[in-house]
């Protein structure tokens, strides 16, 4: 295996050569289990100059505690782990990365170190392993060619489970495959995957397309059945909507004056808000000159489906 230190690198050069291939945690995205990422995301992130550290809470807390649930590891099954600080590539497919948390001292073994919220309890009840974890163990073995990892995490700060993971060589074939198509057919080729519904495509359409230039075409047939699945959601979600804010209103109308509500499963508030607005229509009515000295312009497109006449 090709290997890269990654012991001086800081967090934005580390992210820097996160782009440069296909690591554990986009293996997912790819093969279509990841719930948070689409293929289309990962393209943009890979194919961007931009690089995006993601800071928040959750990412702070899984960090900080990625030491003690490997030492933890250790003390629950006897077994010693080490750090790699290295960037692998495989030998054969050296577009697939892998960052380890853990390797096993003794062992053709990776250890996985994971945090989530007991929110998330479920997904690891008996034997069961989020799918995403799984894909991301398998590139992991696929690049190493280790015979089996470790999964351990810490669910909700109080709750400890670790597992082991065979490997799977006919699914490490189909993901290998899967992984080939999109960094050929897509990275290389500067070409993005089928466009989604998340954030990214919509920026990403902002880009190419930023505004207008008059003109008209005419739309074929699969244009048409678009437009019917369009208006068909619209309606299915103003369906939804009133049904939601009728069970809302049947659940504010139990809480009554209650600022709480408790149940076996659940907390819900309702609490008294106050907010301040700023009247935007009365200070363009009234002062029209300041409106206009302060309101900063920004072009958008506004996608609207009517019947033809």
């Amino acid at each position: 295996m090709e290997a890269v230190s990654t012991l001086e690198m800081d967090r934005i050069e580390w992210l820097q050569l996160r782009k440069s291939g296909i690591g554990g945690s986009d293996a997912s995205a790819i093969l279509g289990f990841n719930s948070y990422k689409s293929a289309f995301q990962l393209y943009i992130e890979k194919t961007s100059d931009f690089v995006e550290e993601i800071d928040n809470e959750f990412v702070y807390w899984g960090n900080k505690h990625e030491n003690t649930v490997a030492e933890e590891f250790t003390v629950r099954t006897g077994k010693k782990v080490r750090r790699l600080n290295r960037m692998l590539r495989h030998p054969d497919y050296p577009f697939m990365t892998a960052n380890l948390d853990r390797v096993v001292v003794g062992e053709k073994a990776i250890l996985e170190c994971k945090t989530t919220s007991a929110y998330n309890e479920r997904a690891w009840e008996g034997e069961n392993i989020p799918a995403a974890y799984i894909c991301q163990l398998q590139h992991y073995m696929a690049v190493t060619g280790y015979e089996k990892a470790y999964i351990a995490v810490l669910i909700g700060g109080n709750r400890y489970v670790w597992k082991e993971v065979a490997r799977d060589d006919e699914f490490i074939e189909l993901m290998i495959q899967r992984e080939k198509e999109f960094w050929e057919n897509h990275i290389l080729t500067n070409v993005p995957p089928a466009i989604d519904g998340s954030s990214s495509a919509s920026e990403f359409l902002m880009k190419m397309y930023p505004q207008d230039d008059g003109s008209a075409i005419m739309l074929d047939e699969q244009s048409n059945t678009l437009i019917e699945a369009i208006e068909s959601l619209k309606a299915e979600e103003k369906q939804l909507e009133l049904q939601r804010k009728e069970y809302e209103n049947q659940l504010k109308m139990t809480l009554g004056e209650a600022v709480e509500g408790h149940s076996n499963r659940f907390k819900v508030s309702y609490k008294t808000i106050f907010s301040n607005r700023f009247d935007s229509k009365r200070l363009k009515d009234e002062n029209p000159d300041l409106y206009k000295k302060y309101c900063k312009e920004s072009p958008s497109r506004r996608l609207t489906i009517k019947e033809a006449n």
